[in-house]
């Protein structure tokens, strides 16, 4: 079925995200002076001599949400321990969703960052200069369209003519329409509400809108804060729509070892993040001001991964351009390998398997 969706230009995402950026500009540099809490076993790189630069680095990270690797990673510092030890410096750089990722890429502002499957694809229509360099995710849980408490909706067919809040060009917004579609609407079924995750909550919670297709901890947090309820995820529609590490192409040209330690130091924080589930949900109770069970709930929900981009994930993200562009949604079809490269991570895992 052809569904027809708002198309996501390039002009549409340099005007989207131009602001986002410029505000979390003012946020680079920041990082938590928390302690790392427990981190045996997260190595400092400092045996990782051939990483060493010639000249003092500053790698720019890009971090979102309130849960997560980077999240966490950056709570502890696990990133300017391993890049100290090579002579580099790290800033954080936040935003509230995928997309401004690409900006700032785009600008040099940013080397790396983690993001969903439909920013990726809007940042290869952009033509910006990048690389997913591994998977982080197969996407089946992290979107769900969320509904009220009271709310007479039941099953999708019943958003034709909703109100529904979603961040344009983010992983939610694909997997709304793909949602719909297996529902047999059209994008001109529902009315789309452009609103970040801090926005389109409040409206959710006044009534302004029927449903918001979101990703986790904010769906999550919904259901617990306010009884809301979840009409459908990607698991239940079997939605596979991987997530990716994401990095500035010249970076990675210039930086080929800071490429790798920023992977290995990412697996590394990963391993620690899910062996240590309760020492991590204790912390973002503590940074995030949250209650327990919507931490537990999430860190359940939630399967993290650093995987090189198998043909399985690649298929997937194929797919789910493919879907874009037959619904009118990017002007161009896409040969989404041209943005895949897995050498990196897979020289990461290798040295991090040489070195057990």
């Amino acid at each position: 079925m052809k569904t027809k969706l708002f198309r996501i230009s390039f002009p549409f995402l340099t005007i989207l995200v131009l602001g986002l950026v410029l505000a979390a500009c003012g946020k680079v540099g920041s990082t938590s002076s928390t302690e790392p809490g427990g981190t045996q076993g997260i190595s400092t790189q400092a045996d990782n001599v051939n990483a060493k630069p010639k000249e003092k680095i500053t790698v720019n990270i890009g971090v979102q949400g309130k849960t997560g690797i980077l999240v966490y990673a950056r709570e502890n510092e696990f990133f300017e321990k391993a890049f100290a030890a090579v002579g580099a410096d790290v800033k954080w750089n936040e935003f509230a969703s995928g997309p401004p990722h690409f900006e700032a890429l785009a600008s040099g502002r940013l080397d790396f960052g983690s993001v969903g499957g439909t920013p990726v694809i809007s940042g290869q229509v952009g033509g910006i200069d990048f690389r997913a360099v591994a998977v982080t995710g197969d996407g089946k849980r992290g979107n769900m369209i969320v509904i009220p408490k009271n709310s007479p909706i039941k099953e999708l067919k019943d958003l034709k003519g909703k109100k529904i809040a979603v961040a344009k060009g983010s992983s939610a917004y694909n997997f709304l329409y793909m949602a719909i579609d297996k529902a047999g609407l059209k994008g001109d079924d529902i009315k789309v509400i452009q609103l970040q995750p801090d926005e389109a909550r409040p409206a959710l919670d006044s009534g302004a809108i029927d449903a918001w297709a979101i990703w986790d901890p904010y769906a999550t947090i919904a259901v617990f804060q306010t009884g809301a309820k979840i009409l459908v995820s990607g698991e239940d529609l079997n939605i596979n729509a991987p997530g990716f590490l994401i990095a500035r192409s010249k970076f990675t040209q210039e930086h080929p070892d800071l490429t790798v330690l920023f992977l290995k130091t990412y697996e590394q924080a990963r391993k620690y993040y899910l062996d240590h589930q309760n020492e991590v949900a204790e912390q973002f109770v503590k940074t995030q001001k949250l209650d327990r069970p919507i931490i537990d709930t999430v860190l359940k929900n939630s399967f993290p991964l650093l995987s090189p981009i198998t043909p399985d994930f690649a298929k997937a993200h194929q797919e789910q351009a493919d879907f874009l562009y037959s619904s009118g949604a990017i002007n161009k079809k896409l040969d989404t390998s041209q943005v895949l490269e897995s050498k990196f991570v897979e020289q990461a895992l290798k040295e991090l398997g040489s070195q057990k």
